[in-house]
């Protein structure tokens, strides 16, 4: 009868209490535990046991990482006509998904779930911009490149009036963000397999300072300046911020990037794109012009 109410009592024979490990944590309450963590520990997690792989399939983990509008984000998934049925996926393999770049606009522009907080980013390339004077190879030239997200950007030889403007009408989630300009000055390319950095034509950005612009169709507005003079790296030159107060509701932002002083030439820049990024996140290096 002892032996019976040792068993009753969870015991091994001899009086021994087997030992509880993670592997014996119930799947739901390793669910909860995935909600506090970012996608890249809930992955590492998953590669633990049965309990934490079981958990990170589960749809309500992925559905708490992905923004309220990810139904809306993935009809540009539809739109690029990728293979798959969107009925047949998972929070989690939308979450995948929506990490990675999502191209539109012709692939000039493409957006992503930054992975570790599943908050949008975007990036437009050069050719989503207006650029004075762009169709003329006296003043511009589109260089390939593998610095570039779009493998390409535009390089000023020479111009008198230099001014870049561009335009997003976009569903962002509700959330603050900043917009920048990605600007290296001198011309950068590689040489037997070596970045060299050309300065050659670098010239007129001395003389005065280039002003940024931004402003959005619910009345908010940015305006700052600052001289380009630090060549040889890409940059990201902050323009301003912006609120989106809905995901429901598309935002249009207009932006530009100028320096129009006519009295002197200017050139030697590469403009490769413009990336908007949660406030906060800098994954490079952010120059702040003057307000």
């Amino acid at each position: 009868m002892g032996a019976g109410a040792s068993d009753l009592a969870g015991m091994e024979p001899g009086g021994k209490v087997p030992r509880a490990g993670l592997g014996d944590l119930p799947e739901l309450c390793a669910a909860e535990v995935l909600l506090y963590l970012d996608a890249p520990d809930i992955c590492r997690l998953a590669r633990l046991n049965r309990a934490f792989r079981g958990a990170a399939a589960a749809d309500f983990v992925w559905d708490a990482k992905l923004p309220e509008n990810y139904g809306h984000l993935l009809r540009f998934v539809d739109e690029a006509k990728e293979v798959g049925s969107r009925s047949e996926m998972g929070k989690k393999d939308i979450f995948a998904r929506l990490v990675k770049p999502v191209p539109f606009d012709g692939g000039r522009r493409e957006f992503w779930l930054e992975k570790s907080n599943g908050e949008i980013c975007m990036a437009l390339s050069s050719k989503a911009l207006v650029i004075t004077g762009i169709d003329d190879r006296r003043y511009w030239v589109n260089m390939p490149t593998s610095e570039s997200r779009f493998q390409s950007f535009a390089y000023l030889q020479q111009i008198w009036w230099f001014e870049v403007v561009g335009e997003v009408d976009f569903s962002f989630p509700a959330g603050t963000y900043s917009l920048y300009f990605r600007l290296h000055l001198g011309k950068s390319s590689t040489r037997y397999g070596r970045r060299i950095c050309s300065s050659e034509q670098i010239h007129g950005w001395d003389k005065k300072p280039v002003r940024f612009q931004l402003s959005t169709s619910d009345g908010q507005h940015a305006v700052s300046q600052c001289y380009l003079d630090e060549p040889g790296s890409w940059i990201l030159y902050h323009v301003g911020d912006f609120v989106a107060s809905s995901s429901e509701q598309a935002i249009k932002l207009k932006f530009s990037l100028a320096q129009i002083d006519c009295t002197h030439t200017k050139g030697g820049l590469c403009v490769d794109s413009v990336l908007i990024y949660p406030k906060g996140f800098e994954p490079e290096r952010v120059i702040r012009a003057q307000k």
